[in-house]
């Protein structure tokens, strides 16, 4: 079940850098954490769907290559979506 239009519009008009901006790391970060806290809400109640559980993990990995990568470009935006959204750093392997 995807993101609801309006809820989408929302995250992304809450981290945009500029008018129009769907693509910068703020804002796909932030649209994928709010995907991973509803997908985590649904295997709260339906604890035997493996096949969300997968999709869950492939989301947070890409979602820490995001945030790996802002860190590598910008440390203070990193740092300022990172208080905003509520997600720890991401600490080196």
């Amino acid at each position: 079940m995807p993101l609801d239009k309006s809820l989408k519009a929302q995250v992304i008009s809450g981290n945009a850098r500029k008018d129009g901006d769907t693509g910068s790391p703020e804002v796909q970060i932030a649209i994928m954490h709010t995907r991973i806290l509803q997908i985590t809400e649904h295997l709260r109640r339906n604890k035997k769907d493996f096949h969300s559980l997968r999709g869950l993990m492939v989301m947070v990995g890409k979602r820490r290559r995001l945030e790996s990568y802002l860190k590598g470009r910008d440390i203070k935006r990193y740092r300022a979506l990172m208080s905003k959204l509520g997600i720890r750093e991401v600490t080196p392997r």
